[in-house]
């Protein structure tokens, strides 16, 4: 009879050996060296998907790669741009249609006109006339080219010239009387457009820091217009909405202007000698 061959080893090893590798041919996770014949995942050899490579998500967990696209975010100036024509279209055909919230206007402006010292309304008002508006603008617009922003001036001085342009055709569309006589043209207000025109302009030009000042004399301007009975409430508000329309599309404009010339003034690299 023959006797089965014992598994060599020393008496009382009840653990079987570990595997050896044949020569010739490498473990499935070797330390970069084939044959090394130690069973753990490489330290010098990458892993199949790195996590370093791994993009992330704005929230800064692992997504996939390459990233999924996200949906263009909408610029704060353009969505402005289109709020402030919705706004100004709704209250010019309510105007000139005389619609309800034409009616809710006129109510309003009677239970309100004539409040407060007639001394400060009136100075209010005079914040929209061109004597005090202008030079305000003239100077921010000084400023600027002194420090060298042409594009900024040329575009301040282009937004208070269509002023006049874009008002005039409007007045004459609606043909709506003022709270206190029978001649009409008061649909937008002009004093109210060039205030908030010259009052932002300026503060764009100097400061941005400065633009809650220029609200706040927008805002006093459209008080004093409405309180003396120089015009209704929605004569102001369509003023501002147009307004709002047309500074948010110069400011557009610069910045598209700004990026094309500093695309346009980068040095093209060269990748070899000429």
């Amino acid at each position: 009879m023959r006797e089965t061959p014992r598994p060599q080893g020393t008496a009382g090893e009840s653990r079987p050996e570990p595997p050896q590798p044949r020569p010739g041919r490498a473990l499935a996770h070797t330390t970069g060296a084939s044959g090394s014949g130690t069973p753990h995942r490489s330290d010098g050899r990458p892993p199949q998907t790195p996590r370093g490579a791994r993009y992330t998500d704005p929230g800064g967990r692992l997504g996939t790669t390459p990233p999924v696209p996200g949906r263009p975010a909408l610029s704060p100036r353009l969505l402005l741009l289109v709020l402030c024509t919705l706004f100004f279209a709704l209250t010019t055909w309510q105007v000139a249609a005389r619609g309800p919230l034409r009616t809710l206007d006129e109510r309003l402006d009677r239970s309100v006109v004539g409040d407060g010292p007639a001394a400060l309304t009136e100075l209010l008002a005079d914040l929209g006339n061109m004597q005090v508006a202008l030079p305000v603008l003239a100077a921010a617009a000084a400023y600027a080219l002194h420090r060298r922003r042409r594009a900024h001036a040329l575009a301040a001085v282009l937004a208070m010239a269509l002023v006049p342009a874009l008002v005039a055709p409007m007045k004459a569309l609606t043909d709506r009387p003022g709270p206190l006589t029978a001649e009409t043209g008061y649909y937008p207000s002009g004093h109210a457009a060039t205030a908030m025109v010259a009052y932002f302009c300026a503060a764009l030009l100097v400061s941005r820091r400065l633009m809650p000042v220029a609200a706040l004399l927008t805002a006093a301007t459209g008080i004093g217009l409405v309180l003396r009975g120089y015009h209704w409430p929605l004569d102001v508000l369509g003023s501002w909405f147009l307004c709002g329309a047309l500074l948010a599309a110069g400011s557009l404009l610069v910045s598209s202007s700004r990026r094309r010339r500093s695309s346009a003034g980068t040095p093209s690299r060269r990748t070899g000698p000429s």
